[in-house]
């Protein structure tokens, strides 16, 4: 018993102890300056993918990230432009468009020909890059490249997230339909739907 009271009052003390302070690494490793790197995080970099590459792989990096974001923001219009407007062509033949569920329910609805024009469209372009550089529609920066690359660069990040929780929220109102009490996905426009 003696022990018991002695093990419990050693156990309280030690909790008004004061904390031990882990040390905090001050290393820089040289990408603190990057482009991107904006308070409140700083340079994030979690997982450490950055750690001891050079810069020509931190390059690399940040052009798959732009790359990413591109395609995210691509994806996010592509998502909800359905709730709102539909082509008048046929996906397939037979299928036409205003037929093809919104969002993960689409996943079945199209055929496989189409998913193998699709894939293949999408590597044509990535590999090819038979889109080609168009100068229609290119903004006149005049100073203000860096701004708008931040731009871009936090656009595509928060088009990475947007996609992301879209995917989610419709794969469970898929498994669960009506999950959250809405009818449509986008809650915040009624007015798209005429409500």
């Amino acid at each position: 018993m003696k022990l018991a009271v002695l093990a419990a009052a050693a156990g309280s003390a030690a909790a008004f102890a004061p904390a031990q302070q882990g040390r905090l690494s001050t290393a820089v490793n040289g990408y603190e300056n990057e482009l991107g790197v904006i308070a409140p995080t700083g340079f994030f970099d979690p997982l450490g993918f950055t750690d001891g590459i050079d810069q020509e792989k931190f390059d690399q990096y940040r052009t798959a990230e732009l790359k990413h974001g591109r395609v995210a923001q691509l994806a996010v219009i592509g998502y909800i432009t359905p709730e709102i407007f539909r082509w008048g062509f046929d996906i397939a033949p037979g299928i036409p468009c205003a037929d093809v569920p919104n969002g993960v329910a689409a996943i079945n609805a199209i055929p496989a020909l189409g998913w193998a024009q699709i894939i293949f469209a999408i590597g044509a372009v990535d590999v090819r890059g038979w889109l080609g550089d168009f100068d229609i529609g290119k903004p006149d920066l005049k100073g203000k490249e860096e701004e708008r690359a931040l731009q871009e660069l936090q656009h595509g990040r928060l088009a990475m997230l947007a996609i992301l929780e879209l995917l989610r929220h419709d794969s469970q109102n898929f498994v669960s339909p009506g999950f959250d009490g809405y009818d449509n996905m986008i809650t915040g426009l009624p007015f798209i739907y005429g409500n």
